[in-house]
Formats: C-alpha cells, sequence, structure tokens
C-alpha cells in the first residue's frame, strides 16, 4: 500500500469479540452449574443456551460491523 492509495474500509470491534469472550464465560458457568445438579433444573441450561446465541451474535457483529475512527 503507498501513501497515494485509498485505505480499506476498516472492520472489527475489538471491545464486541471481548463481550463476545466474557458471554461464552459465563454460558460455560450456566452449563457447569447445571450439570453439577445433574441437570434437575433446565433453567440453567436454557440460561446457557441463550448466553451461548448471544455470544454468537455478538462476535458476528464485531466482524461485520465497520470500526469508528
Amino acid at each position: 500500500m503507498t501513501a497515494t492509495e485509498p485505505r480499506a474500509k476498516q472492520r472489527g470491534w475489538v471491545s464486541l469479540y471481548a463481550a463476545s469472550f466474557v458471554l461464552m464465560l459465563a454460558a460455560a458457568a450456566c452449563a457447569a452449574l447445571a450439570g453439577r445438579d445433574f441437570l434437575q433444573d433446565l433453567t440453567l441450561l436454557k440460561a446457557s443456551a441463550a448466553l451461548s446465541a448471544a455470544a454468537i451474535v455478538t462476535a458476528v457483529l464485531s466482524v461485520v460491523l465497520p470500526r469508528r475512527r
């Protein structure tokens, strides 16, 4: 790339990617707690699935959304 070429759009939000990672950690904690109780109550398992879905959406958004300057 030379100084005269236009810069490509920068993509990626590190903060959203970090939030996605935190959501995945919370999902893993919920799944571990649900497994510890031998899945007697499915509430934690459903919460884990919801947090995992939110983490996936957040990770995709972190790549798709253009970065602010």
